[in-house]
């Protein structure tokens, strides 16, 4: 199969899944609630008023008729879904919403795997416990696991909601607070050039720069043409985009390597302590990330530079002299939640060779069972489910879903789960057994770089 038959296949199961009929047991439970569970139509009557009901959710103002225009054409990849009461004043108006999409996650070792994006999940303040937020989410995953999908990931508003479906926080993200005067920079001062560019010249940079950067990094997804928009500030429903200013590294061989998207704002007390926010910062190369990082903590009548969605293991932090002017913050951001265990953990490349059997427990039940991992020295790993009577020949370690998928892309090792007491080894002999289990499994599911994701969505 060439590149081109692959990308139809891909969109071909992208549409299906866009296309595909909502969950069958929780529109039956939600029917016994007086609900209607139902699939929207981006291009249809109901799209404007489901747009209506995820801003209310997310405390946002009503959109616009142009900005509900602009909307539908951002939209059409996705799998939109709602929840109506007919015995509302508005009842063409979804009390729920929940949207949804086939995208690709980038796993340890460079390979990305189709993955059940999940966005836009709101649900009414007139319609809290009612069962309806779980029928949404389960209904989601039993559709991803039908359509053969390995993995559903999200970005969250409320992050205590999500354990109870199997999802975890897998890549975390660092948020930075620059002093520009104390970091004082000590970093490689690259050959290349920084130019100002025009921002739908930034526009067309990233999707190529991102599309070569990707599959470098666990935690990344395949990010579509209405994100970079809002990166570029080409969405002409976008508020104050006029303020983002945009610029690109070229190398000594004249290729751009990398680009930066930022805001200042003024400081009208002291001109000389304005604040830059970077909104969006894609590297292809080390000389790339060095020259644009330096260019942004070097800028005239700046004090402080803001970044979000960083890595918790960012090299800027030994680029400069004092790392005590970085304010660092660190919270949960890109959660996964593994659905074919053998699939999703064959997908990816391991940090150690060696076997161990996962006794998985799911909520749900899409993904209960024991699992025989056996990892070889190149970090390629098989996958077996054990059969209810067989005896394994390795170490038993017991863990939830939520556990595995935060242990999926490297980003918490077992080791800390087990402390935590979240993961155990209930037929070791003793303590110290049951510790070279927890030692075992944690080294062959480590990685040698943290995931990070860079959007939300």
């Amino acid at each position: 199969m060439n590149a081109s038959q692959t990308a139809g296949a891909v969109e071909q199961d992208r549409a299906a899944f866009r296309t595909g009929e909502v969950d069958g047991a929780s529109r039956e439970r939600l029917a016994e609630n007086g609900l209607e569970y139902r699939r929207v139509a981006v291009d249809g009557d109901d799209f404007p008023a489901w747009l209506q009901s995820v801003a209310r959710g997310f405390q946002d103002g009503e959109r616009s008729d142009e900005q509900i225009a602009a909307s539908r054409e951002r939209t059409v990849y996705r799998r939109l879904t709602g929840v109506y009461d007919s015995a509302a004043p508005v009842a063409d108006a979804p009390v729920a919403t929940i949207a949804s999409w086939l995208g690709e996650l980038t796993v340890p070792g460079g390979r990305a795997i189709p993955s059940c994006a999940i966005s836009a999940v709101t649900v009414a303040p007139t319609h809290r416990r009612r069962g309806v937020a779980r029928a949404m989410l389960e209904g989601e995953l039993r559709a991803a696991a039908a359509a053969g999908i390995p993995m559903a990931m999200l970005t969250v508003s409320e992050s205590q909601l999500y354990g109870r479906y199997g999802f975890a926080s897998a890549a975390p993200a660092a948020s930075f607070k620059i002093e520009t005067r104390r970091a004082v920079w000590t970093g490689p001062r690259p050959e290349g050039r920084i130019d100002f560019i025009p921002r739908e010249r930034v526009r067309e940079l990233l999707p190529a720069l991102h599309e070569r950067v990707r599959h470098r990094i666990a935690g990344e997804v395949d990010i579509t043409g209405s994100f970079w928009d809002g990166f570029a500030g080409t969405n002409p429903t976008a508020e104050k985009a006029g303020e983002k200013r945009a610029v690109q590294y070229t190398d000594a061989a004249g290729e751009v390597r990398g680009a930066a998207v930022y805001a200042v704002r003024e400081n009208h007390d002291d001109f000389t302590k304005a604040t830059v926010t970077v909104s969006y910062l894609l590297a292809e190369t080390d000389d790339a990330y060095a020259a644009l990082w330096r260019f942004l903590l070097e800028l005239d009548l700046v004090a402080e530079v803001h970044a979000g969605e960083l890595s918790i293991d960012e090299p800027l932090l030994w680029m400069i002299a004092d790392q005590r002017a970085v304010k660092v913050t660190v919270r949960d951001h890109q959660y996964v939640r593994v659905i074919d265990v053998p699939a999703s953990l064959e997908a990816r490349r391991f940090g150690a060779s060696g076997a161990v059997v996962l006794d998985v427990d799911d909520p749900i039940g899409l993904s209960t069972g024991r699992f025989l991992l056996e990892v070889d020295g190149d970090g390629a790993g098989r996958v077996r489910r054990l059969s209810d009577d067989e005896t394994p020949d390795h170490a038993v370690v017991s863990l939830g879903i939520a556990e595995l998928s935060a242990a999926y892309l490297g980003g918490v090792s077992l080791a800390t789960l087990a402390a935590a007491g979240r993961v155990t080894v209930p037929d070791a002999a003793d303590a110290a057994s049951a510790g070279a289990a927890i030692e075992t499994a944690a080294r062959m599911l480590s990685w040698h770089t943290a995931p990070r994701l860079s959007i939300w969505y």
